[in-house]
């Protein structure tokens, strides 16, 4: 089984980076949607970081050594870690297109908690009184959020409801993608996995793509792109290795922060320029479901005992 550096404070600074540059994220997507469809966007992020972290692999001589996956557990892994994210790359994008970056970012909040659960059911992890009293407090935070929602969810009318179906989809995926991650670390660095990751999301995608809409983009639509495909480059970079120094419940712990961040970010933007991104219609039950909810998740991670984690 992997086992962490111990550089606690490396591990936290990473881990809010990620938090940071997600919070920051769905709001950019959303505008680069005017753009471009859900599947160039998607590949273009992969292809940007593929050539960044892949130059860089090339000149450090880092490039990854497939040796490793002759092994079968060992594909099998990789298979599940490349799948799980080039499908929650594409669910996310599909459900940001009909919902809004608010509530998309506290729809896939779930993501880490199936983390946290994940290492319950496939590693030997305790689920002890406070990590359930955690999530209960995060499934009410939840209900608290959408409270202006739920004759559209319950009735799964229009496309918000399908929009939050495929986030929530997204979110397991993303939960498989992680675990399989956390245990290919025994085997490769976590640039190696990226890359790997990067690379097959380019090819993939490509099929579906119009890569020609680049030439349509504006200078702001230039901007959004390229801040999108560094976001998919540094964000998932400085995750991967945070898992490499601090324990996935401390991870998920520190991410717990991201729709918060999103609120704010939001109210920001709208702040300097009213109207410019449609807000979530927020009332004060949805801010507060918001707090209890990022609450919930972070009681929960942080509530684990330091138990040895063996793979069953």
């Amino acid at each position: 089984m992997h086992e962490i550096s111990g550089r606690w404070q490396l591990g936290l600074f990473l881990s809010l980076t990620t938090a940071i540059l997600w919070g920051v994220l769905p709001i950019a997507l959303k505008e680069l949607l005017q753009y471009m469809d859900v599947n160039t966007i998607t590949w273009f992020r992969f292809l940007i970081a593929a050539v960044f972290l892949g130059g860089y692999l090339v000149i450090t001589k880092r490039l990854p050594s497939l040796s490793s996956l002759k092994n079968n557990r060992v594909l099998v892994l990789m298979i599940l870690t490349v799948f799980g994210l080039l499908a929650n790359y594409i669910l996310y994008m599909m459900g940001l297109a009909l919902t809004s970056p608010e509530s998309t970012q506290v729809m896939i909040q779930i993501a880490p908690m199936l983390l946290l659960i994940g290492g319950v059911c496939v590693f030997k992890e305790s689920f002890n009184t406070k990590q359930k009293v955690g999530l209960l407090t995060f499934i009410l935070g939840l209900v608290l959020f959408f409270n202006q929602r739920f004759e559209q969810l319950f009735s799964f009318q229009g496309n918000y409801a399908l929009g939050l179906f495929f986030i929530i989809l997204a979110a397991i995926l993303w939960a498989i993608y992680a675990l399989a991650q956390k245990q290919l670390l025994k085997n490769f660095a976590s640039e190696e996995i990226m890359i790997l990751i990067y690379l097959a999301g380019t090819l993939v995608f490509l099929p579906l793509s119009a890569p020609s809409l680049v030439f349509e983009l504006d200078t702001i639509g230039w901007l959004l792109l390229i801040f999108c495909g560094a976001n998919t480059l540094l964000a998932y970079g400085a995750f991967a290795e945070a898992l490499e120094h601090w324990e996935a419940s401390r991870v998920s712990a520190t991410l717990a922060i991201t729709p918060l961040l999103t609120l704010i970010f939001m109210q920001i933007i709208n702040y300097i320029s009213p109207g410019a991104i449609t807000n979530e219609p927020l009332n004060t039950t949805s801010i507060v479901g918001a707090m209890i909810l990022v609450i919930g998740s972070g009681v929960t991670a942080l509530s684990k005992n330091k138990t040895k984690i063996v793979l069953t």
